[in-house]
């Protein structure tokens, strides 16, 4: 059985166990690890910048795994694990998009915030998807607001629906991983597949490996 590693590249025990939570039924050995040494919540350009050097470390001290998956939205230290490991290394963003486009038209992102949106855009655009993007929305929360907050349900489900109603979406990805604990509750009040990243990245890393 494959073994995969995820990698939740910030300090918030409780996103490590939504993301525990997320890819528990995909039939592969799966550790989920927290990064105990970066920020609570990576929500910035020196978040991201602090955290590539962690992610690269963890994932050259732990070379038994057949792959790796990098458990934050924005993809941070992605390219330089990649030239660094020979085996399969997977990003959340990277592998959302990807799982978005078997669903045909165009998807919708819930991301935290307008400063996420930015990062995120920029993102899509060197990934040559731009023009798949329906829109991409703010939930106006923190990554731990993300995990811990009730209320990030509702904000999820109304804006889902917002991106389906208004943008024409057909497919909508969670933008933080601190959400993937709720993707199951919040896909039972959307009318499109609401993506989960991190459980789309161990999918492809598996793809990969197999």
């Amino acid at each position: 059985m494959a073994k995969i590693l995820v990698i939740n590249p910030n300090s918030n025990e409780r996103v490590t166990a939504g993301l525990r939570e997320s890819v528990a039924a995909i039939d592969a050995d799966i550790d989920c690890c927290t990064i105990e040494n970066g920020p609570f919540g990576i929500e910035s350009d020196e978040d991201i910048a602090a955290v590539v050097p962690l992610i690269v470390h963890r994932v050259q001290s732990f070379p038994d795994y057949d792959a790796y998956v990098i458990a934050c939205y924005s993809d941070p230290g992605l390219a330089e694990c990649r030239s660094q490991v020979s085996k399969p290394v997977r990003g959340m963003q990277e592998s959302a998009i990807e799982t978005a486009m078997t669903h045909g038209g165009q998807f919708g992102v819930l991301a935290l915030s307008d400063e996420s949106i930015a990062r995120h855009l920029a993102y899509i655009d060197s990934l040559g998807f731009r023009s798949r993007l329906a829109a991409e929305l703010p939930l106006d929360i923190t990554v731990d607001q993300s995990a811990n907050d009730p209320g990030t349900l509702d904000k999820v489900i109304r804006t889902g629906q917002r991106l389906v109603a208004e943008f024409g979406a057909n497919a909508l990805i969670l933008g933080c991983a601190g959400m993937a604990g709720i993707r199951a509750e919040a896909q039972k009040k959307l009318p499109v597949p609401l993506i989960e990243p991190a459980q789309a990245a161990v999918v492809l890393a598996l793809k990969d490996v197999r």
